[in-house]
């Protein structure tokens, strides 16, 4: 017998470059106890994650089904950025035969979780003034990759805009992220801000310190965050000063072009083990530091969104106010 009502929920996913996490939604709410997670290696494409979920689940027949994933989403077709899968609209309709099925860029399905992520789950970095309820927010994505979307309230719904901003040019001030920066291209190519700010990212960083000083080493990122909070390796210590002093600047940058006065949110698993030394590594200096503009800075607050399933509830948001 199947475990769940035919035609009542949507399957709501989410596809980072590492883990898909998949779930089903009642309305706007995830069901806790159906949230699964699945290693990408294991598997060729999103449809087998699917299907393999759709059979875990006792084969549930749903009613909709929403993918937010981790890359570009053009005409209905979503192509991952660090993962060689992509994904459209006919291929999700058979992997869940579902009536209604939506793809979304994984910043767009963050913005539409805004306003449903409990309070506990939201870390104040840096605080502003109050604004209105209309106003323009924006989320900031740190994980496997970096991206940033800004969030709009219309007259006609949430409008939450796609964008691949973790491909743009690093910005550089000084001699040292030249030097960073002159690094980092050899990865791609082309110094892009996602080859800094990201997990891979900060191993690139530690990597580039450590070269630097003579004793190239690598770590991962998870060792070198636990290297941080030890205390026992200088150079993890820099590399997570120097990743926090360039999101602090980029997420300066991004404010300054989408005037964000709702508030900004880092979002991602990198985001939330940095979240503890972005007061202690200078993140607010950075942000603020715009010569003349720099008070203007004031009127942007800063938070760490530590909801990992928030994704799956912006998900489950976005299909309820198209398909209720």
């Amino acid at each position: 017998m199947p475990q769940h009502p035919a035609d009542t929920l949507t399957l709501v996913a989410d596809i980072g470059g590492t883990n898909t996490r998949v779930a089903l939604a009642d309305g706007a709410s995830l069901l806790p106890e159906t949230i699964r997670r699945y290693s990408n290696r294991k598997f060729p494409g999103l449809e087998s994650v699917l299907r393999q979920y759709v059979e875990d689940e006792g084969g549930v027949d749903c009613k909709g089904a929403c993918v937010a994933l981790a890359g570009p989403v053009r005409d209905g077709v979503g192509t991952m950025t660090n993962l060689d899968w992509t994904i459209d609209r006919d291929t999700l309709h058979r992997a869940t035969r579902a009536e209604h099925v939506s793809i979304l860029n994984d910043l767009q399905a963050q913005g539409h979780a805004l306003g449903l992520i409990a309070p506990d789950n939201i870390r104040p970095v840096i605080e502003a003034p109050a604004a209105p309820s209309q106003a323009v927010r924006l989320v900031i994505g740190i994980g496997t990759g970096f991206n940033a979307s800004p969030v709009f309230e219309t007259e006609t719904g949430r409008f939450v805009a796609p964008s691949e901003s973790g491909h743009a040019n690093l910005p550089i001030r000084t001699p040292h992220e030249l030097k960073l920066c002159e690094f980092v291209e050899t990865a791609h190519g082309f110094p892009a801000i996602e080859d800094v700010l990201s997990g891979r990212g900060l191993e690139r960083t530690y990597l580039f310190l450590g070269t630097e000083a003579g004793t190239p080493r690598e770590k991962s990122a998870a060792d070198i965050m636990a290297a941080v909070e030890s205390g026992m390796d200088a150079i993890a210590t820099e590399a997570a000063r120097l990743f926090v002093h360039m999101l602090g600047t980029v997420a300066g940058n991004l404010a300054l072009i989408q005037l964000p006065f709702g508030g900004i949110y880092l979002v991602g698993g990198v985001a939330r083990h940095i979240a503890p030394y972005l007061d202690r590594f200078g993140f607010d200096d950075a942000f603020r530091d715009k010569g003349r503009f720099a008070g203007f800075m004031k009127n942007f607050s800063v938070s760490v969104i530590e909801d990992d399933y928030a994704a799956l509830t912006g998900c489950a948001s976005h299909m309820h106010n198209i398909y209720p």
